[in-house]
């Protein structure tokens, strides 16, 4: 997928986590319930060895809950600590609290045993661009202190804020990594919306998810949609019966699939074709 995807900016993000990584106890990566695979920085393992870590699969309420139990399984095995959240509902402060202080639960216990009690636990909240972190933040916070945005790339700089029971968190800008490793992993971040839409080709994406939500969630177009059956084969045929389907006219007998490939994609994005995962751990 060759589209120039890492602005300028995130040079100067990168260096500038770096050296805030060294103030934190610990991490909290957010990442997004429906593609989790593909919705985390591959640089973070190297740029927070050593780092306690916890992980945070944001927009469960969108994603598939028995695919969603699988990846909790999975990161759960390789040590993480792990939580999902519903970033539009909230109500998991309780929840976030408890998993920081389980991945804090060593420094705690060394703070208590020198008399330290009630020391500020410190933590990082990391996560590529839209994947709903600055929308948790704010539900965590039960208020609107974080800048959030349905596009990628609002928040610009780092942000403290505290929370009840001695922690302190630190917001930071989404950050991207310099190349995206396959095709693959590209068209799960545009589905989702990481990347922005306006270097993509829209109807190529559309015709993309419509192959990828027949393997994923089968039926979830056709009962969605109303429409007989779904070409695989030639999913613009299908992106055509869609536009049709909505009455999206571009001009006499035409059918306007660029307008009906936006609103594929809209609708994928804000649920409204169900609870769907994109993406399977790697045992499954």
């Amino acid at each position: 997928m060759s589209i120039n995807w890492y602005p300028g900016h995130m040079a100067k993000t990168r260096r500038v986590m770096v050296e805030d990584l060294k103030n934190v106890d610990m991490v909290c990566e957010v990442i997004d319930a429906r593609i989790p695979q593909s919705s985390r920085n591959p640089d973070l393992n190297r740029l927070c060895q050593g780092k306690r870590r916890m992980i945070v699969l944001n927009r469960a309420d969108q994603a598939d809950p028995n695919i969603t139990a699988k990846w909790v399984a999975h990161y759960r095995a390789q040590g993480y600590v792990v939580m999902e959240a519903d970033s539009q509902k909230g109500g998991f402060l309780k929840q976030f609290t408890n998993c920081a202080k389980k991945t804090c639960e060593d420094l705690i216990q060394r703070q208590e045993a020198k008399g330290q009690v009630g020391k500020s636990i410190r933590i990082m909240i990391m996560g590529i661009p839209n994947v709903g972190k600055s929308s948790f933040i704010n539900r965590l916070l039960g208020k609107k202190s974080a800048v959030a945005a349905d596009k990628p790339g609002v928040t610009r700089g780092k942000q403290w804020f505290s929370l009840p029971g001695g922690f302190d968190f630190m917001d930071t800008p989404g950050m991207l990594w310099p190349k995206i490793d396959t095709d693959e992993m590209g068209f799960m971040l545009a589905f989702t919306g990481t990347i922005r839409d306006e270097i993509l080709d829209l109807e190529d994406l559309a015709c993309r998810l419509i192959k990828q939500l027949e393997i994923s969630s089968p039926g979830a177009i056709v009962k969605r949609y109303g429409i007989t059956a779904v070409d695989t084969e030639q999913p613009y045929e299908t992106l055509t019966e869609l536009a049709k389907k909505r009455g999206f006219l571009a001009g006499r007998n035409e059918y306007d699939t660029l307008r009906m490939a936006r609103t594929l994609l809209d609708e994928f994005r804000g649920g409204k074709l169900g609870r769907i995962t994109l993406e399977l751990p790697p045992e499954a």
